[in-house]
């Protein structure tokens, strides 16, 4: 993994919690943030680990951690899920407190252990959804709740990407994306040029250095 993966995925997950001082309501906890990685046809091995390496040095960098402890609980909760094609949606890490190091190290041990979900279409929209059901049934409660998503395609399955992101975050969920960027583009990099940029403002880049 490239120090610029790990800077981008630390960089996404601290914007997520960058406002935490701020929350002053009573709630279980400071932030529900649900991890949305791409899985489609497109992501490759190395781009699939890229993502799931990058999350888990988010997870596991002082600062985020620092962020995660300087709210009024103390304490945020996370899950994480995989996307591709419209009906290829699946929850891969339920609902999980971090409050520490120990707890932020875990999490990204588990992503790092388990098995790929899928490689079918693109369904950003489905994507994004899928992780809105994630935060209406969660067990915990938080006065912000956040969907950071990663890719590195264009929406080409399901719903109207910027229907389905204006319906969420209507209902006040933030969503950030991070988009993958191919050193060396395939086949799907030059058909499908990444939907993020237009479709998420606080996209930000995550280079994907093929050789």
């Amino acid at each position: 993994m490239t120090r610029l993966a790990r800077i981008a995925g630390a960089a996404l997950v601290f914007a997520a919690l960058s406002l935490l001082g701020t929350v002053a309501r009573a709630q279980d906890v400071d932030l529900l943030l649900v991890l949305a990685s791409d899985v489609s046809r497109s992501v490759d091995t190395r781009k699939f680990e890229l993502q799931r390496q990058g999350y888990a040095a988010a997870l596991s960098n002082r600062r985020v951690v620092e962020a995660i402890q300087s709210g009024p609980h103390g304490k945020i909760a996370i899950c994480f899920v995989e996307w591709s094609g419209a009906t290829s949606l699946k929850l891969v890490i339920d609902w999980t407190i971090v409050s520490d190091a120990a707890s932020a190290r875990k999490i990204g041990d588990q992503m790092l252990e388990l098995p790929r979900s899928f490689a079918d279409r693109t369904s950003i929209s489905a994507g994004l959804e899928f992780s809105f059901a994630q935060l209406e049934r969660s067990p915990y409660k938080a006065a912000r709740r956040t969907i950071d998503v990663s890719g590195d395609g264009t929406n080409n399955s399901g719903r109207d990407i910027a229907s389905v992101r204006d319906e969420v975050t209507a209902k006040g969920v933030t969503v950030n994306g991070l988009v993958i960027l191919s050193a060396s583009p395939n086949v799907y990099d030059r058909r499908f040029p990444p939907t993020f940029g237009p479709i998420f403002p606080s996209c930000s880049p995550w280079l994907n250095t093929r050789t």
